[in-house]
């Protein structure tokens, strides 16, 4: 693929996981970086995320992990834990992806990332969140 094909391979790779991020990252990035735009759809989506091992919930998982160990990511967290949700995880599991980050990456991490859950599971009417455990 050349490198616009690849950009919109990987536009149609993100619109299945999210709508409205892929153009949102793009125009967010476009005075002040356009090439960072063009590799998180191209590279990211259009090469990482269309790779066939693993399905997309299972990449929104992973992703979700990583991004509450990093730490301070939590615009990323914004879009990935709403993308968690278009690919069929529901709220309880996100939480709990987050519970047990606790145990790896600390409390203060999994709290921020827990909140920023909750803030999207709010904007989406997905509040309260069930316990499985109850």
């Amino acid at each position: 693929m050349n490198r616009e094909q690849r950009f919109q391979h990987g536009l149609k790779v993100l619109r299945q996981i999210d709508p409205e991020a892929g153009q949102t990252i793009v125009n967010a990035l476009a005075d002040v970086s356009p090439e960072l735009g063009h590799q998180v759809v191209s590279w990211v989506f259009g090469e990482m995320y269309s790779r066939p091992n693993l399905p997309p919930r299972d990449r929104q998982l992973i992703t979700l992990g990583i991004l509450a160990a990093l730490g301070g990511c939590e615009t990323e967290l914004h879009i990935h834990i709403n993308a968690a949700l278009n690919v069929g995880l529901v709220p309880a599991e996100i939480a709990e992806v987050f519970l047990h980050s606790a145990v790896y990456c600390g409390m203060p991490r999994a709290l921020n990332a827990t909140f920023v859950a909750e803030k999207v599971f709010a904007e989406r009417g997905l509040l309260p969140v069930a316990d499985a455990t109850a």
